[in-house]
């Protein structure tokens, strides 16, 4: 993964001393609200319900041992012992104190971590495919393209009041996309063409929040090389033309449905061919350099597992459970991809305390070359696990919390904090998870379902990712109460689509049995093999529909 030159620590110790500055002005009352508002943004600081929120930063969501275990001491020392992975593949404190915040900042320098641009209308982290660099099925590795992106946008003078907020992702699989480029303001498909070079297919205007939309494509070839000035071109359009005098109708997807996509790619194109020669253009030297930081790890040559595997899972249900739902495989034979779940009944959806955080890091020097990646869906993958392991590995983190075998299934919930922190919700999310997860606890049963994906978020702002779950769940404010409205049909991989809402919203004690019947019209309805979102698209909503307000 990238690591920090003598630029880099320059670059971070210099924000943290600026921002140390600006709060203590603003403690002082130096600076006014609206003074230190933007400031505290963009270093990643929000006000939620009852205490600030610092969102710090995982770079396409790589985590080393020793950055793991700084934030364990973190969340010790000046928060309540516990931290929240996002949908955005970064973690978040709920509970620092302001005057805090700065010290936090630079114990985060200390190990190359920082919180720029958390927040804040300017380009947002940069996300990408959890299994990047160890799947089969790659076109290339994307991260140096994510670390060349990051790089790029961080600071950028001519982007850091933008609009509106602005979030990039990468994908690499031929077959899946675990980053849902579909619903980001740019999306970036790395594919080859015809004479194998190298480059992205560009989706412009996804997004979701008030108005959801999955990004049309814009550009169905981008050579490797013009990444960034496409990017620029792309963003100085937006800048130019994007709504600064409604903040709904800000984003970037509200432009380009505006202008249609035909009409946006033209004004990019011509925007482009100012800059494309420009020196922001990437050279071959360029790339290799990023590159060069994400070699693979010395793989051993190992001998087939497989029957050692086999007799385990034999005499082991539940390691059997495990390796058929949280174990994926990998690029070189012997070894394994794993996903630690943090789905756990009775734990918030995403949240990890201090201790599993020392033991994450404890695992990832021990199984897979002190590295994790944090996913979109909340859980945290050990990329390089020898399979002749798997079942050590299975036994150490059964205690800590890691071993719940429910992943793609209906209890493999994305879920915001929703109304038990942030200021922006409408009705609380982690409650309504653990109850649907309490309903479904019979796993047998939750297996046959097959893959489900079960979104939920507490406002439209939509953090949970409601609408591209195959069932979403929003919470909504009904004369002061909180009811959730119900969605089908979403889905977040190549053939994004927007879920239709189901009808009028239902109270949290209801939710669910309302889930357990949109489940049993599934159960009575599907064909063999087919999917909860196959069977959706082929008999409608009006089934669903019927049994729920029955």
């Amino acid at each position: 993964m990238y690591v920090y030159d003598e630029h880099d620590r320059q670059l971070a110790q210099e924000r943290v001393a600026q921002f140390r500055d600006q709060t203590e002005r603003a403690l002082a009352g130096e600076l006014s609200e609206d003074e230190f508002l933007p400031l505290r943004l963009q270093n990643g600081l929000y006000i939620q319900r009852f205490a600030p929120m610092l969102r710090i930063c995982v770079p396409y969501g790589m985590l080393r041992s020793d950055q793991l275990r700084r934030l364990a001491r973190i969340t010790r020392d000046y928060d309540k012992g516990y931290a929240h992975f996002t949908t955005r593949t970064n973690i978040q404190l709920n509970w620092p104190r302001l005057e805090d915040v700065p010290d936090i900042l630079a114990e985060l320098a200390e190990v190359e971590m920082h919180a720029n641009q958390t927040s804040g209308n300017c380009i947002r982290n940069t996300t990408t495919d959890p299994f990047s660099g160890v799947q089969e099925d790659e076109i290339a590795d994307p991260r140096p393209y994510c670390e060349i992106i990051r790089q790029w946008s961080t600071f950028h003078p001519e982007f850091a009041f933008l609009p509106r907020k602005f979030k990039i992702a990468v994908n690499a699989s031929e077959h899946t996309d675990r980053a849902a480029i579909q619903v980001h303001d740019i999306g970036l498909q790395m594919l080859r063409n015809d004479a194998g070079e190298l480059g992205f297919r560009v989706h412009v205007g996804g997004g979701l929040g008030r108005t959801p939309m999955v990004g049309p494509v814009i550009r169905d070839f981008l050579p490797e090389l013009d990444l960034l000035t496409y990017l620029e071109a792309i963003v100085r359009v937006y800048n130019r033309y994007g709504r600064r005098d409604n903040k709904f109708k800000a984003r970037i997807k509200i432009l380009v449905k505006a202008l249609t996509p035909e009409g946006f790619a033209e004004k990019v194109e011509a925007e482009w061919a100012h800059i494309k020669d420009s020196p922001t253009r990437l050279t071959r030297e360029a790339v290799s350099y990023f590159q060069a930081y994400f070699t693979e790890p010395e793989y051993e040559a190992l001998p087939d597992a497989t029957e050692a595997l086999a007799q385990h899972r034999f005499e082991h249900r539940e390691f059997d459970r495990w390796m058929t739902h949280n174990v994926d495989r990998h690029k070189k034979p012997g070894y394994a991809i794993v996903t630690l779940s943090l789905k756990k009944t009775g734990v918030p959806t995403g949240d990890v305390s201090d201790f599993q955080l020392e033991q994450m890091a404890d695992l990832a020097d021990e199984y897979s070359v002190g590295e994790v990646r944090v996913t979109h869906e909340q859980n945290v993958v050990l990329g390089d696990v020898r399979q002749d392991r798997l079942f050590e590995l299975w036994q150490r983190i059964q205690p800590l919390g890691f071993a719940t075998a429910n992943l793609n299934t209906l209890t493999d919930i994305i879920c915001c904090p929703g109304g038990d922190y942030c200021s922006l919700a409408n009705a609380k999310s982690i409650p309504v998870a653990e109850a649907i997860q309490r309903r479904f606890d019979d796993l047998d049963y939750v297996y046959d379902l097959g893959k489900i994906d079960l979104n939920i978020s507490g406002c439209m702002n939509a953090c949970g990712h409601h609408h591209v779950g195959n069932i979403g769940v929003l919470g909504v404010d009904k004369k002061g109460a909180e009811f959730y409205q119900v969605s089908l049909g979403g889905e977040s991989h190549h053939n994004a689509s927007i879920g239709k809402i189901l009808g009028p919203s239902f109270a949290q004690e209801d939710m669910p049995e309302v889930i357990a019947k949109i489940i049993d019209v599934y159960v009575e309805r599907r064909t063999e093999e087919e999917t909860f979102l196959d069977t959706y698209q082929r008999i409608g909503m009006d089934p669903f529909k019927e049994r729920v307000y029955a």
